[in-house]
């Protein structure tokens, strides 16, 4: 039996179809994980170039082992997805014609239990996507103060009881370090209400996703990546981004609006004097989101929402 993690590629035919795959063109995934997104780009490459960028180190060899069929069409990248345009620039490309963003964790992150994202299992507080950073969730859990603890359970997991959370955090670990994530979802849930608890969410699900933002900066590198990517794509280029939650969603939708709609100028002025030049159209009004075969097949995909805008 294989020990390939399972994996399924969310909104897959969604993202292919809405690249408009040109077989020379040159491409970028930014967030490679398993390489299902990007192994489709490959087989429709002739002469074309993709970029597969992970900050996951072992993403990236076991992924380049995956796809060893398309070396000579695929170049690996450890590196942050948000800093696609630097990437670029050392690789001596001036502009691609799409790019792919998959903002959500990836399979092996959340099944492997040592990596710690997950609330299901037992392991040490870690949760690094990218195993090089010194920031870890024993750090945050451990030695943020209780403010800050506060708002990144708020802000990060819109948790609605991030202060009795962080209070708990602070009380527990003046006895002794908290070591692994079960110990965390215990103290999580020791500081619910039980009308909470009944909910049909596990109780941790909000903290583990805010402390995860916070030990891999997600929603600032998405920030950075809406903001600075769009520059090196071609004329006619896509961009394509799959978000998870709210959070990341509205930073896309609001990147995207900022190259598209971005004009100051009052609504009776005559013609724009404040220099906005359009760089982006939405191509579709409002996100994609899985269908319902997907979903029966690949529960995880359930919160995804793709949107895709066109370099102008």
């Amino acid at each position: 039996m294989s020990n390939e993690p399972k994996h399924i590629s969310v909104l897959l035919n969604e993202c292919i179809e809405n690249l408009n795959i040109k077989p020379d063109g040159v491409y970028v995934d930014g967030t490679l994980g398993l390489g299902g997104h990007s192994e489709q780009i490959l087989k429709r490459l002739d002469g074309g170039r993709l970029i597969g960028i992970d900050r996951d180190e072992s993403a990236i060899t076991r992924t380049g082992e995956r796809l060893k069929a398309y070396a000579d069409k695929l170049t690996l990248v450890h590196g942050n997805f948000c800093d696609v345009v630097q990437i670029l620039d050392e690789l001596n490309i001036d502009s691609v014609d799409g790019m792919l963003f998959d903002l959500g964790v990836s399979s092996p992150q959340l099944d492997e239990a040592e990596r710690g994202f997950s609330y299901m299992n037992d392991a040490p507080l870690d949760m690094r996507m990218d195993n090089t950073s010194a920031l870890t969730a024993w750090v945050v859990v451990n030695e943020w103060d209780e403010a800050e603890l506060a708002r990144i359970l708020r802000d990060f997991g819109e948790e609605r009881y991030a202060r009795r959370i962080a209070s708990h955090i602070v009380q527990e670990r003046a006895k002794k370090p908290i070591e692994t994530t079960l110990e965390l979802v215990d103290i999580v849930r020791s500081a619910m209400p039980a009308a909470a608890l009944r909910e049909k969410q596990h109780p941790a699900k909000r903290s583990f996703q805010a402390i995860r933002i916070a030990v891999n900066d997600e929603l600032g590198a998405v920030d950075q990546m809406i903001k600075t990517a769009p520059d090196k794509l071609a004329q006619g280029g896509r961009l394509c981004v799959i978000s998870f939650h709210s959070l990341e969603d509205r930073i896309v939708k609001n990147g995207i609006a900022a190259r598209e709609n971005g004009c100051t100028c009052p609504r009776e002025a005559p013609i724009c004097i404040c220099g906005f030049k359009q760089t982006l159209k939405s191509v579709y009004r409002k996100p994609i989101v899985p269908g319902e075969d997907e979903l029966n097949n690949n529960p995880r995909a359930r919160s995804a929402k793709l949107r895709v805008a066109e370099k102008v």
